[in-house]
């Protein structure tokens, strides 16, 4: 008897078992033919198995009155208590308001330059030139946070900073830069991006160098000048690459990073500088509140994935792929 259309689209066990022996065998040879590959790739594996992956299991205390001495185990169990200790906190809005205010200007003020910087580099013509240029302007990169910090109080300091002794010099009256709140904010910014903005062109120069040269080609015949290039071609080939980082930085809106902030804060400005990063560094390490402190970052967490996902979510809506 002839079997039905949905019948034969049935797959049996037996069946499905060969499929999966078969993939696997696939997989196996894969693996056995890219050994040196998978072997290279060995030490990034463990490091994302032993640094990121086994430590999630430490979110568990954010959910105890955890205690080093009875260990996950034995500590008592108090759900949500400290979350909701956190959010009616009399410092959260200020944590929260900081935070976000610090990234927005960051997303306004820096993102957009190492777009703009790799689209002037791309635009010079010797060879050595752009390259001196890439090195200056990736050396910062390189300094530690306490190296900048250093220097912004040398440059910028009330009694001893530079620009303030040439201001007085010149008989103009000192300006209160590291001790202002009004100030704070750009600040950071500024510091950003002086030690990020050069090496942000890593990503878009090599975006830039896979454009089709042909396309310049024919755009130069029908009389487009470099501007015109530059917008037409240049920046719609890498339009999703500048998609994909927007979406990571947003994702990263709720932080600001601990140790500039921690090196850069002082009494004067502690109302404008203190986020979420240092809270936690007070309520963890110096007062010994282990749950409390994973709670606000297991919160900082959740918030991110959330922004990530919605961000992708609108940029597929406004027809990009998106990071995934």
């Amino acid at each position: 008897m002839n079997k039905t259309g949905a019948e034969a689209n049935l797959v049996r066990p037996k069946e499905l078992e060969a499929i999966k022996k078969g993939k696997w065998s696939v997989s196996r040879r894969a693996i056995i033919r890219d050994k040196q590959l998978y072997l290279l790739a060995t030490p990034a594996i463990m490091f994302f198995l032993l640094f990121k992956y086994v430590p999630m299991w430490g979110v568990l205390i954010a959910f105890q009155k955890y205690s080093p001495f009875l260990g996950f185990m034995k500590s008592k169990w108090v759900g949500l208590d400290h979350f909701i200790r956190f959010f009616y906190h009399d410092d959260f809005w200020m944590l929260l308001r900081n935070t976000l205010a610090i990234n927005l200007l960051s997303l306004v003020l820096f993102f957009p330059l190492p777009i703009i910087l790799s689209l002037l580099l791309n635009e010079l013509r010797g060879k050595y030139l752009k390259r001196t240029i890439q090195s200056i302007i990736y050396l910062p990169h390189f300094l530690s946070w306490v190296i900048i910090v250093g220097i912004t109080f040398l440059l910028l300091g009330y009694q001893e900073g530079i620009i303030n002794k040439l201001l007085e010099y010149f008989g103009m009256e000192r300006i209160e830069f590291l001790t202002d709140p009004n100030k704070f904010w750009l600040l950071l910014t500024v510091q950003s991006i002086w030690r990020e903005a050069g090496w942000g062109t890593v990503i878009f120069l090599a975006a830039i160098a896979s454009v089709d040269p042909q396309l310049y080609e024919s755009a130069r015949m029908d009389g487009a000048g470099r501007l015109r290039q530059m917008w037409h071609i240049t920046l719609p080939a890498i339009r999703s690459v500048i998609v994909i980082l927007l979406i990571l930085r947003i994702g990263h809106m709720m932080d600001v990073g601990f140790e500039q902030v921690y090196l850069m804060m002082n009494g004067a400005v502690s109302d404008v500088a203190d986020v979420f990063d240092t809270y936690v560094y007070r309520s963890g390490i110096q007062q010994g509140q282990f749950s409390y402190s994973t709670a606000i970052g297991l919160f900082k967490s959740i918030v991110g994935l959330l922004l990530v996902v919605g961000s992708n979510w609108l940029s597929k809506k406004f027809g990009d792929d998106g990071i995934y």
